[in-house]
């Protein structure tokens, strides 16, 4: 079993930054790669970012890239998500997630223990 906790979300304008970290419980947090799934209000779940084990891989959406950076600190059990250029589009709640895979997972029903989310509010 793995516990996710996610936090740093908030309000910010656009063109703003805003980092995420989530930590994970147990013993295995540095053998799965990591995600980040974003949900806006009326829209299905989103990936967003994915991280491999090592923290040496990443993939991003279209939307995300070039804005985004994911990785992680595997001593610390937290992953991270920083957001730059943000822009009123990326409102949503994001959720941290973990899979059993090894290599960056960009497909969102891969994902196997989620945190409870963190809403991003983007303003004009």
């Amino acid at each position: 079993q793995v516990q996710l906790v996610e936090s740093g979300g908030g309000l910010v304008q656009s063109g703003g930054s805003l980092i995420f970290s989530c930590v994970a419980s147990g013993r295995t947090f540095s053998s799965r790669a990591m995600g980040w799934v974003r949900q806006a209000p009326g829209k299905e779940r989103e990936f967003v970012a994915g991280i491999s084990v090592s923290g040496a891989f990443t993939q991003y959406a279209d939307s995300a890239k070039g804005r985004f950076t994911n990785s992680r600190d595997n001593a610390k059990n937290t992953v991270y998500l920083q957001m730059n250029s943000l822009k009123v589009e990326d409102t949503a709640r994001y959720y941290c997630a973990a899979s059993r895979q090894y290599t960056a997972v960009v497909v969102t029903t891969a994902y196997e223990y989620w945190g409870q989310g963190t809403q991003v509010t983007v303003s004009s």
